[in-house]
């Protein structure tokens, strides 16, 4: 399964409004067939690992990351693929949330093909914004806070709480999703870009303010926060990072809203100022990691 989540990575940024997937075909003790999904070849990862395989796949173990489909769209159905081709069991890392593609699992087992749902978090986690731009009908939404050891939002007499490492992290995470927001009190006070410099970034996102007044060049969006969410997500957006401080962070919070959060903290204590972060949060799935000389910690309020 390793190696599919491996494979499926190669359709990161190609595949559109479809899912990243990853499927290895194994006999006796031997990868036979490996495919991914890229979403210009048309063909899906289970094909393309049985065509591989040819004959091998006959009496095989399939592991693939995400349920086969069951319909019939720009290819026939997967599952049926992959009982036509003998395969004997299957390992499906997590199931389909899109319910016109959905019904893999049933359909594989309706042809005696012996089928074990993993449920794997990190399976569910590789198409985190996928699967909540499919099931929630709005972006994923990561919040990302620099802060203190003192849980501040800003350092007297500093620029920026972050270190350099950081802040050219937060730009990479801006190349890696549809949009980036902030609220109009740091339009006001910061007059940010919001975009992704100096990290090979092949598309920009789209910059957002959420609130009333003039953006300069950001986008304004003065709406509900769920309601313009939605249209984010009928537009095509599938994630957004939001920046900014305590202000919208709480409101994104009380809303329900966020998913996922990224606190970079600083090895700084700042003494005075106002709370960075105010709300309690449960977070699962935590991760942290040094970047530069600060610490990067990730995790979900809501798993996808």
């Amino acid at each position: 399964m390793q190696r599919a989540l491996e494979l499926a990575e190669r359709g990161r940024g190609k595949v559109g409004d479809h899912p990243l997937v990853g499927a290895v075909v194994v006999a006796d003790d031997e990868v036979v067939g490996e495919g991914w999904y890229e979403y210009d070849a048309v063909e899906h990862a289970e094909t393309v690992a049985l065509a591989q395989a040819g004959d091998r796949a006959r009496g095989a173990t399939m592991y693939v990351t995400l349920e086969p489909c069951a319909h019939h769209g720009r290819t026939p159905p997967c599952a049926d693929a992959v009982a036509a081709a003998g395969v004997a069991r299957v390992v499906v890392g997590a199931l389909d949330p899109n319910p016109k593609a959905a019904g893999g699992v049933a359909r594989l087992r309706d042809a005696a093909v012996d089928v074990e749902v993993a449920d794997a978090p990190e399976a569910r986690r590789q198409n985190e914004a996928w699967r909540t731009w499919v099931e929630l009908g709005r972006p994923f939404v990561t919040l990302k806070l620099a802060l203190t050891l003192d849980n501040r939002g800003r350092v007297p007499g500093r620029r920026w709480v972050s270190g350099e490492a950081s802040r050219r992290r937060v730009h990479e995470l801006r190349a890696s999703v549809d949009a980036v927001a902030v609220g109009m009190g740091t339009v006001r006070a910061d007059d940010p870009r919001l975009d992704a410099r100096d990290v090979g970034a092949t598309r920009q996102p789209r910059r957002i303010a959420f609130g009333h007044g003039d953006a300069g060049e950001l986008e304004v969006l003065s709406g509900g926060l769920e309601d313009e969410l939605r249209a984010l997500a009928a537009e095509g957006v599938q994630s957004l990072l939001l920046e900014g401080g305590p202000t919208i962070a709480a409101s994104f919070l009380d809303a329900g809203l966020v998913d996922k959060v990224a606190l970079f903290v600083a090895p700084v204590v700042a003494g005075e100022g106002p709370l960075g972060l105010t709300a309690q949060l449960e977070l699962t799935g935590v991760a942290a990691e040094r970047v530069g000389e600060d610490v990067l910690l990730v995790g979900y309020i809501r798993e996808p």
